[in-house]
């Protein structure tokens, strides 16, 4: 059970790996290197699509598709073609995509796609969470769901579909709401678990990036800069600590037949040139088995 270095090229900014049941194939994006990527552990095949903006997330859907989170939008990618369309765009009162990107997402268990945005610079919490849904008319459409973020990230519903978690990346917090599963809803936002920022008088250990739920409701959060993953009960208390031989984990995934196999992506861009020319490079990704397996990624519904 220790973890294992992937035989892929390192990332510029791993996110939102999923594990394709149906395909046995990892999903993930690299935000800086403007590409989706795909990779078979059984026949080690790696395939790539270039997008034409940073593709902050994704998520499998129906027919050999991926939904996209891009900087101005949600698109769907046929990964068969390699085609690109766009599904609906944000809107610009409230998404500057000059300042905005969508950053984090996943779907939820009633096939809706949920991604937060990221602001830069990070001169106000104007970052929000939208929601991607079909329509009745064939079409798809988009909700404003919540605000006052900077960088959103740690997207990820319980296995009772009540909780949904939200995290603040540069504040240092994860917060959660109250989860309606068959309206879409949520309520009733608080802080869950607030970490110690840099000269808080301890010592650092990162800031909460991506997460997955485990079947038993534990949240397993990537701590960038924190050179960790954390495995925190549904409680806030850590369980386990699981140290990373690279600086920045950013995001973390269940795959394999089993879902016991935790998949970790991590960052290169802007580290420093002794971190990306290190024996396990910034920018790789890793594996290892765990005990209890994650929940099933959702698709998103057409």
């Amino acid at each position: 059970m220790t973890l294992q270095t992937l035989p892929l090229p390192p990332s510029e900014l791993g996110e939102s790996p999923f594990w394709h049941p149906g395909e046995h194939l990892l999903y993930w994006c690299d935000i800086q290197g403007f590409s989706v990527h795909s990779w078979n552990p059984a026949t080690g095949a790696h395939r790539q699509w270039p997008m034409p903006s940073e593709p902050g997330c994704c998520a499998p859907a129906e027919g050999g598709h991926l939904v996209i989170g891009l900087r101005d939008g949600f698109y769907r990618l046929d990964t068969h073609t390699g085609a690109l369309n766009c599904l609906a765009l944000l809107p610009p009162a409230q998404h500057n995509p000059q300042m905005l990107r969508l950053n984090d997402g996943r779907c939820d268990p009633a096939g809706r796609f949920w991604a937060g945005s990221m602001i830069t610079p990070r001169t106000a919490p104007d970052a929000a969470l939208w929601r991607l849904q079909a329509n009745a008319h064939g079409g798809c459409e988009v909700h404003y769901m919540a605000g006052d973020n900077f960088t959103a990230n740690g997207l990820a519903f319980s296995p009772d579909n009540r909780t949904m978690y939200w995290s603040n990346t540069p504040e240092h917090r994860i917060d959660r709401f109250d989860f309606d599963v068959t309206s879409g809803a949520i309520s009733n936002r608080r802080p869950w678990v607030q970490f110690d920022g840099k000269g808080d008088g301890q010592p650092y250990g990162g800031r909460p990036d991506g997460a997955s739920v485990d079947v038993e409701g534990n949240y397993w959060v990537a701590m960038y800069e924190g050179a960790c993953v954390l495995q925190l009960s549904p409680a806030g208390e850590v369980l386990r600590r699981i140290e990373v031989p690279v600086q920045c984990p950013t995001m973390v995934c269940f795959g394999g037949e089993d879902l016991r196999t935790l998949y970790v992506t991590s960052a290169r861009a802007g580290r420093p040139v002794e971190e990306q020319a290190a024996a396990v490079p910034a920018g790789s990704l890793f594996s290892m088995r765990v005990e209890v397996p994650g929940l099933p990624v959702n698709f998103f519904k057409f």
